[in-house]
């Protein structure tokens, strides 16, 4: 049982980095991104190409982050401008609509140009014991770069005066933009930190398991309800889910079959909207 705890854990912070940068953009303008998965295999896909070019394996990664943050302001400064012009209702439907059509085009042209692509990351070292249990490095690894950036994003929005200006457009955009905060800048910026987000989770989720060029859908599945069980906007919550949706999948693969570990999520994330419809630490 230890085992599947920590290795729901290990899978948890990276469901928790995944989550939080969904519903950054979701807290920030209302959009729930469809596409954001495929930001996920594109930085893959690139790390993989530039490992294969006989790049080190620092530079591919962060090869791979830019590009997943790059499409993320190529998304915002072209699709989302006629979607930030609508409210409510129309702004989440069109938002749905466009994200929907980017991650068909997307996934298409992944698949057409890496029909077998996948990226692997073999992180070396001995197994460590932890409360009885041996850890490969490459768990302990992405365990540590998710916990890293988990506490770097709560500082940021913290103690930054970026991260503040972000948290005022999330809560009274019309208020931030009365005190001087461009809601457009910061608007970019959380889609090209996002993009960076998902493209981390798909480095350090190579680091356990094979990231396939296939697995775009499963991210932005994930992302989706670890950001609805958490609470959409509130990036505690999205860590605090992720952690508990680790665990809740790694024992449902143990003791029932991989197979059905998706249906399972989806299944608590229906019974957390019965009985907490704004998730566990929605506002």
């Amino acid at each position: 049982m230890t085992a599947i705890v920590l290795d729901g854990i290990v899978l948890g912070l990276q469901f928790g980095v995944l989550g939080a940068g969904m519903t950054l953009i979701y807290g920030l303008g209302g959009i729930i991104n469809i596409s954001y998965g495929q930001a996920a295999v594109l930085a893959a896909m690139t790390v993989a190409v530039a490992l294969g070019a006989g790049w080190p394996a620092m530079p591919a990664a962060g090869a791979g982050l830019l590009a997943a943050a790059a499409g993320g302001v190529i998304l915002d400064r072209t699709l989302m401008q006629p979607v930030y012009k609508q409210a409510g209702e129309h702004r989440i439907l069109l938002g749905l609509l466009l994200t929907l059509g980017v991650a068909f085009v997307l996934d298409g042209l992944l698949q057409w140009r890496y029909p077998l692509g996948a990226l692997r990351l073999a992180i070396g070292g001995d197994a460590v014991p932890i409360l009885g249990v041996r850890m490969r490095m490459g768990s302990l690894w992405a365990s540590g770069i998710s916990l890293a950036v988990g506490a770097a994003l709560f500082v940021f929005l913290r103690a930054t005066t970026l991260g503040r200006a972000t948290r005022s457009v999330i809560q009274d955009e019309i208020g931030a933009r009365l005190v001087g905060i461009n809601p457009a800048a910061i608007r970019t910026f959380i889609f090209a930190l996002s993009g960076a987000m998902a493209g981390l989770v798909a480095v350090t989720r190579s680091m356990t398991s094979p990231v396939t060029v296939t697995a775009g859908f499963d991210f932005t599945i994930l992302a989706l309800i670890v950001a609805v069980v958490g609470g959409l906007g509130s990036v505690a919550g999205a860590f605090l889910a992720g952690v508990l949706l680790g665990i809740v999948s790694t024992a449902s693969a143990s003791y029932i079959g991989q197979y059905i570990t998706t249906i399972v999520l989806l299944a608590a994330a229906a019974l957390t909207i019965l009985v907490r419809p704004r998730g566990l630490i929605g506002r």
